[in-house]
């Protein structure tokens, strides 16, 4: 299985930049792909983005695109998410989850996970 640790949440105002970090350890040597979700207070955990495992596709939900950009380096076992121009209803507590895959799609719920992060917030002020 793989463990995984996110990194890289804070306090910014509107318009800011995050850059998130999932560290991935274990059995990283097994093809996986990674999403990010998130949860805002009193809100449903969302999916935000995905990567494949070679980082050759990646998705996100509307509200993101154009803001934010997932990526991998497989030589390192970290998915980043760089968050740009954010906006206070991007606060949440963000969380990277993965599941051993080789495809080249996604998996946007999160019964398509089976390991998951313990999340990292993020709060952006007005």
């Amino acid at each position: 299985q793989v463990q995984l640790v996110e990194s890289g949440g804070g306090l910014v105002q509107a318009g800011d930049s995050l850059r998130l970090s999932c560290a991935a350890s274990g059995r990283t040597s097994t093809n996986y792909a990674v999403g990010w979700f998130r949860q805002a207070p009193g809100m449903e955990r969302e999916f935000v983005a995905a990567i494949t495992w070679n980082g050759g596709y990646a998705y996100y939900v509307d509200s993101v695109k154009g803001r934010f950009t997932i990526s991998r380096d497989n030589a390192r076992s970290t998915v980043d998410l760089q968050m740009n121009s954010l906006k206070p209803e991007d606060t949440a507590v963000y969380t990277c989850a993965a599941r051993y895959y080789s495809g080249n799609g996604y998996f946007r719920t999160e019964s398509g996970y089976p390991y998951w992060g313990q999340g990292t917030r993020v709060t952006v002020s007005s």
